[in-house]
């Protein structure tokens, strides 16, 4: 269980360092030019996407995590746990990096039209409309079950629970495992 402890550190210091980060975001939405529509849209969704992910990966590592550590012994729960703690750090972690890769390229994804340029993948950008949890200040979001609806191409779907992108013959998501 020494393992996990410290595992638990780290996670812990990488949470409290995309709250950082996510703190500083709003410093720079609000220096955002209000005639900048476009790239204000852009910038409130990839921030609400990683703060959307950084709760659910907070609520994870907080909340389900406590009761493998009062635990006494190995419990068959704990390897599923694992695989959505680690399926929720590494979504987490998209999220973060593509919102400062954004905000260091000073959200040059939009062009004057409002409209994304291909030099962002559409895997990494486009998400999920449909994320729970927090939302950065402004964001609006549309859109309905990934059950029914496929935005994100021909060949993926994203996950309710965590907007994972998945393969299309996928029927569980593989970051958290949840059914399609």
């Amino acid at each position: 269980m020494a393992g996990e402890r410290e595992y638990c550190k780290t996670l812990k210091e990488r949470i409290v360092e995309c709250r950082r980060v996510l703190k500083w975001t709003y410093a720079y939405g609000f220096y955002l030019p209000e005639h900048e529509h476009a790239k204000r849209q852009f910038f409130e969704y990839l921030q609400g996407e990683a703060e959307s992910g950084l709760e659910r990966l907070h609520q994870c590592a907080e909340k389900e995590l406590q009761q493998f550590l009062t635990a006494d012994g190995p419990l068959k729960e704990f390897n599923d746990f694992r695989t959505k703690l680690a399926g929720l750090t590494r979504v987490t972690k998209n999220y973060f990096e593509n919102l400062v890769r954004a905000l260091e390229n000073g959200l040059s994804d939009v062009d004057s039209q409002g409209a994304c340029s291909g030099t962002t993948s559409s895997k990494n950008i486009a998400g999920s409309s449909k994320g729970k949890g927090g939302r950065g200040k402004g964001t609006s979001r549309t859109g309905g079950s990934s059950k029914n609806v496929d935005n994100l191409g021909a060949g993926f779907w994203s996950c309710d629970y965590c907007t994972f992108s998945n393969t299309k013959p996928a029927t569980t998501c593989a970051a958290c495992q949840q059914r399609r």
